[in-house]
C-alpha cells in the first residue's frame, strides 16, 4: 500500500474520530489482521512501559509497528486519580502515528478514544471464541468509558437482551442503563456486584485503577459457561477465586514474562490472544467451561485502530489532511 504524506500532521480529535463510524466488523478484522501478520513476522509488538510515581499517578507508552499497512503508533498515556477535582478526565492520552518505512509523521490522535475502541476490539476477539454465542445477559462492572464501548461492541456480536450494570457513581449507571435501552435492550442497576454477575454470560469489569482499590469481586459467583473480560488488570479480584476459570487467556505472554508482578498466577493461563487468534491454543471446548480474558493492553490493538481510522479519515476528511 502506497501511503500518502499529508501537508501538516493532522490532529484527529475525539469528535473526528467518532465522525468516521468505524463498524465492530472493521476493528475486529483489523486487530486479527495484525495478530495474522505477527506470527509471520510482519507486525511487532513491543511490551509497554510503565512508570509509578508514588503520589498514584500511572504512566505508560505502548509501541508497535506493522509492514502491512506500513504503519508505526506510539500511544502515550496517563493516569492521575486526582484529575476528577480538576475537572478533568482521570485518563488523558495521544497516539502518534508515522509511516513505519520512511519514518515521516502521519498524524495525532486522541488516544482515549483509540483506547477505548482498541480495548473493547481485543475483548471482542477473545469473546468471539471463547464466549458461548448465544450469550443473551451482560454484567458490567464500572461504567464508564470502556462500559460504553463494550455495550456497543458486544451487542452486535452476541444476541443480548438485558444488561446489569453496578459502579460507583449513580450518574454512570444510569447513562449506561439508557445506552443500552436505547439499542432495545432491558437494563438493571444492580444494588451489588453479586446481584448483577449472577447468572450472567458475558461479564466486563473496568473498574478505574487507583491506590485504593481492594478487591471486592469473587469468580465463585459465576455460573457455568460464563465468560469474563477484565481490562482493570483483575485488580477487582479476589486471586485466591481465580482458579474457579477453566481457562485465562492474557493479551501477551511475553508482555507478561516482563512485568514485575503478574497479573494472574502464570499456572492459570492457558496462553494469549497471538495463540488464540491462531489456532495454538483452543478456545471454548464445552457448554459449561468458564473462561476469562485478562489484559494489560496490547499496543497492537492501538496500532490497528489508529491505522484504520486514519485510513477512513484519509477517504473521509482528504481535503483537510492534504
Amino acid at each position: 500500500m502506497n501511503v500518502q504524506i499529508p501537508a501538516h500532521i493532522c490532529y484527529l480529535s475525539e469528535s473526528i474520530l467518532d465522525s468516521l463510524q468505524l463498524t465492530s466488523q472493521d476493528v475486529v478484522k483489523s486487530i486479527e489482521h495484525l495478530i495474522y501478520g505477527r506470527s509471520q513476522s510482519q507486525v511487532w509488538n513491543a511490551p509497554k512501559a510503565v512508570i509509578t510515581p508514588p503520589d498514584g499517578r500511572y504512566m505508560m507508552a505502548t509501541l508497535a509497528a506493522a509492514n502491512d499497512p506500513p504503519f508505526l503508533a506510539v500511544k502515550s498515556l496517563l493516569l492521575n486519580p486526582e484529575n476528577p477535582k480538576r475537572g478533568l478526565k482521570s485518563i488523558n492520552s495521544l497516539v502518534t502515528l508515522m509511516d513505519s518505512d520512511t519514518g515521516l509523521p502521519l498524524a495525532i490522535l486522541d488516544g482515549n478514544w483509540i483506547t477505548a475502541i482498541r480495548t473493547a476490539g481485543l475483548s471482542a476477539v477473545a469473546a468471539k471464541r471463547l464466549a458461548r454465542t448465544d450469550s443473551s445477559v451482560a454484567a458490567f462492572i464500572g461504567c464508564g468509558v470502556q462500559a460504553h464501548s463494550h455495550l456497543k461492541i458486544f451487542s452486535e456480536l452476541f444476541p443480548l437482551k438485558e444488561i446489569r450494570v453496578f459502579g460507583r457513581g449513580v450518574l454512570n449507571q444510569d447513562k449506561l442503563c439508557q445506552s443500552a435501552i436505547d439499542i432495545g435492550l432491558s437494563a438493571v442497576a444492580s444494588k451489588t456486584a453479586q446481584d448483577a454477575v449472577h447468572n450472567a454470560d458475558l461479564i466486563i469489569t473496568s473498574v478505574t485503577l487507583s491506590p485504593q482499590l481492594q478487591p471486592f469481586l469473587d469468580a465463585r459467583w459465576l455460573k457455568p459457561g460464563v465468560f469474563v473480560t477484565m481490562t482493570d488488570l483483575a485488580l477487582p479480584w479476589f486471586t485466591e477465586s481465580m482458579s474457579v476459570f477453566d481457562r485465562i487467556v492474557v493479551d501477551d505472554l511475553e508482555q507478561e514474562s516482563s512485568m514485575t508482578k503478574p497479573l494472574v498466577d502464570p499456572a492459570l493461563v492457558s496462553g494469549d490472544l497471538t495463540g488464540l487468534v491462531n489456532g495454538d491454543i483452543a478456545g471454548r471446548c464445552n457448554e459449561n467451561e468458564r473462561s476469562a480474558f485478562i489484559f494489560r493492553g496490547l499496543a497492537l490493538g492501538d496500532l490497528a485502530v489508529a491505522g484504520l481510522a486514519y485510513q477512513k479519515a484519509i477517504e473521509c476528511h482528504k481535503s483537510m489532511l492534504f
